[in-house]
């Protein structure tokens, strides 16, 4: 079974060096084992994995539109493993969304400027899309500043600071995209290419519904699906943001997720708790 997480003083497989990031750390060995020192030894602080005597549940909640209004909140809540995504806040949409946190799962652009979470028992999981969120995530378990020279290397204003004991900090081990997009969604392996995207790169909703299947038992979904057959429909629950932005990315391939998706609700593998990925809700 793939590890979810990389732990400090745990010798790191040759395979994790084959490809770039997201799948990989080709290039990147030293500041990785860099990173690593900054982070808990396995079964230092409270683990994030099954009891045998307990059957574990764990919802991953999307940022989808769909969730406004359907006040979801208590239901999340009452979850063993709450897993958010990137920058989604809680607050006004608590009664939509909960307030529980046990894992904001994000890469630097995605993270909220301003911490959310207000769950003590919160962890960041730290994804690796490219070779600065090495460091970047160094930055923030350590509370230090991140090089000048990498803030070139942001598309977008990132947060200097994430108020969480180094403890709370998880790498994601790449191997979790690495299978959510080759052996799941059988996707073609990253190869070099001059420009353009070969859109074999999974959502980060897909890759935390892996890495939610390796620490729970039972897994659900809340806020995942897109309703592209109404252009002006929310892309998100906390924002205004039309779903033909979502249409118009080029890294991943959210047709061939979405079958997925529907396979697994289908075979009743996973539950959906707000019916978007089947778009019940679409016009046909």
């Amino acid at each position: 079974m793939t590890q979810p997480f990389l732990w400090k003083d745990v010798p790191l497989s040759d395979d994790l060096f084959l490809y770039p990031p997201p799948f990989g750390f080709q290039g990147l060995r030293s500041k990785v084992a860099e990173l690593l020192k900054s982070l808990p030894l396995p079964g230092s602080a409270q683990e994030l994995k099954n009891r045998s005597d307990k059957c574990r549940r764990c919802v991953v909640v999307g940022n989808g539109g769909i969730l406004r209004g359907l006040e979801l909140g208590s239901l999340i809540n009452r979850f063993d493993v709450v897993i958010r995504l990137n920058s989604g806040p809680l607050g006004e949409y608590t009664a939509d969304v909960g307030n529980r946190t046990t894992i904001r799962m994000s890469y630097p652009e995605g993270t909220p400027l301003h911490w959310v979470d207000s769950d003590p028992d919160t962890t960041f999981v730290a994804v690796v899309y490219k070779g600065v969120d090495v460091s970047w995530t160094t930055a923030m378990i350590n509370r230090i500043s991140v090089p000048l020279w990498d803030w070139l290397f942001f598309w977008q204003k990132v947060p200097d600071h994430i108020p969480l004991d180094s403890h709370r900090f998880r790498l994601l081990n790449p191997g979790v995209i690495r299978e959510t997009a080759l052996d799941l969604l059988q996707f073609p392996p990253p190869r070099s290419q001059l420009w353009g995207n070969q859109m074999n790169v999974p959502t980060i909703g897909m890759s935390a519904l892996n890495l939610a299947s390796l620490l729970c038992d039972e897994v659900s979904l809340a806020g995942f699906g897109y309703n592209f057959s109404v252009n002006s429909a929310r892309l998100h629950y906390y924002d205004k943001l039309p779903m033909r932005v979502m249409q118009q990315q080029t890294s991943h391939n959210v047709k061939e997720e979405t079958a997925f998706l529907q396979k697994l609700i289908q075979d009743g593998a996973v539950t959906d708790l707000t019916g978007g990925i089947h778009c019940s809700f679409c016009p046909r």
